[in-house]
Formats: C-alpha cells, structure tokens, sequence
C-alpha cells in the first residue's frame, strides 16, 4: 500500500492495524465516517467519554499550576467527575519529576513515515529520569493486557527517540524512562512499566515490522480480523457484516476504552516545532 507522503503513525493506528487490518484500511487510509456507535448503552457511553475529556483537561490545568481550589467547582457537575477528581487531589502519582509537561506531543521517524503520540503527562529530572503519566477513567485492566497494548510500546519508545530537547539536549536512556498508568477509579493501585534498552531495540524491530507490513500489502491484504471479539466495539461491524447492534460493555470487557477517543490523530503541524 502506498501511503501519502505525510501519512504518519499513532499507537491507535497501529492498534487498530494489530487488531484488524481492514479498520486500519477504512479508518486511516480512506478516512471513511462510518454512522454506527461503539459501544451500548450508547448515551452512557458518551457520557462517560465526555466526563473522561473533563477530567483530562482539569488535571492539565492542575500541572501547569492553576491552584487546586479553582479548579475544584468545575469538577461538580456530575458525580463519577467529581469522585475522579478528589481522587487525583489525594492519591496521585507521588514522587514525580518537578519539571512537568502535560499534553506533550512528540514525533520521530519511523520507516518511511513518522510516529506521532501526545502524552498526558511527561515530568522529567534531566540527565537522571522521566516518567510518562496516563490517566485513566476506564476500569483498570490486567498488567499483561497493558503491557500488550502499542500505547506501552510508542509512548516509552519515543520519549526515548524523541525527547533530547526535554532533557537538556541530551539523549534520554531507556532505563531512566518509566511509564505509569493511573486510573481514576482506583488511584492506589497505579500500573508502571519501567524500560530498558532490550525492550527498547525489541520494541523498534516490531515498530518498523508493523509498519513495513503495513507497506507491502496491497488494498486486499488488509484483511478482516478473525477474533471477532474487536468488532463487538467496531463503528465498521455493520459495514463488515460482522453485526449491526454494538456490543454492551461489561464488567470484564478490556476491549472498550473510552479514553480511546483521546487519543487525538495529530498532524505534522500540530507538532513540527517539537519533532526531532
């Protein structure tokens, strides 16, 4: 497949591609809308996005240095928001770098093309340690399932690649960098992943091994996903014909993310003064 010039990669595009190759296709590459929602019941499930883009931008006011106690009333509208919000003010990440950049985008070169990401939090000690920080409002998964998921891998991956401006113009090793997940609902129980470098060169051979796939292929090849489990929360399942009522979240569903829609398709211009 060839894809234009400045075609660039997410973790969401390469989830998607590692999950089911056709989403990828119609997703990113045709760029088709496709009217069918995610997941059931369909107004909660947008409440709880929109309560999700809520809490984001309250903690990233937070770090930039707008006092707690400003803040504070914009997180009453609505129960679950307010309960997210008193949880980050009492259980929130400790020991965190003092240097703080929150909704940091970064780029860097993959292949033939570049990966993009925009991480909630980067807080960074330089030339000693930096720790990436993404917060959750999901229901907290497995570790297994974390360490799995391509956000693990891009987010870790390209600070490293990318982070030299952070870091006084030197390179960030891989084994000062750490990535945590903290999750709203349950703020003592965060999941971190330290890194180092074998992770590092085992992470930029599947990188460029994705993306070369994703390269060769032609319209045909990208095909759809035998476990039919991700079309439960696919808006192309109807157009796949792989059912046309969307699948209810449960208790025991990984597979729904709201903070998925967070995960914004940045474009080269958006990041260009910060690309290395």
């Amino acid at each position: 497949m060839e894809l234009p010039v400045d075609f660039h990669f997410s973790q969401g595009a390469l989830q998607d591609f590692s999950d089911c190759k056709r989403r990828f296709l119609l997703r990113y590459v045709k760029e088709l809308a496709w009217p069918a929602i995610v997941a059931d019941p369909a107004l909660e499930h947008e409440r709880h996005l929109q309560l999700g883009i809520q809490f984001h931008r309250l903690v990233q006011q937070h770090q930039i240095g707008i006092l707690a106690d400003s803040l504070s009333p914009l997180a009453q509208g609505a129960l679950e928001l307010d309960q997210w919000w008193q949880n980050y003010l009492r259980f929130g990440p400790q020991g965190l770098p003092s240097l703080r950049y929150p909704e940091m985008a970064l780029s860097a070169p993959l292949g033939n093309h570049r990966l993009v990401a925009k991480f909630d939090l980067i807080a960074l000690e330089p030339g000693k340690r930096a720790v990436i920080v993404d917060w959750k409002t999901s229901k907290k998964p497995k570790k297994t399932w974390l360490a799995q998921r391509l956000q693990t891998r891009v987010y870790r991956y390209l600070l490293v690649q990318s982070g030299v401006h952070l870091n006084d113009g030197k390179l960030l090793k891989p084994e000062q960098v750490e990535m945590v997940y903290w999750f709203a609902a349950e703020p003592q129980a965060p999941e971190r992943f330290p890194y180092d470098r074998k992770q590092f060169d085992e992470d930029e051979a599947f990188l460029l091994e994705l993306v070369q796939q994703i390269e060769q292929l032609n319209e045909e090849g990208f095909t759809l996903t035998s476990d039919e489990r991700h079309c439960r929360f696919c808006a192309y399942r109807s157009l796949c014909e792989r059912g046309v009522q969307a699948g209810a979240a449960g208790p025991d569903d990984e597979a729904v993310e709201p903070e998925g829609s967070l995960d914004l398709e940045l474009s080269l211009e958006q990041i260009g003064e910060i690309s290395f």
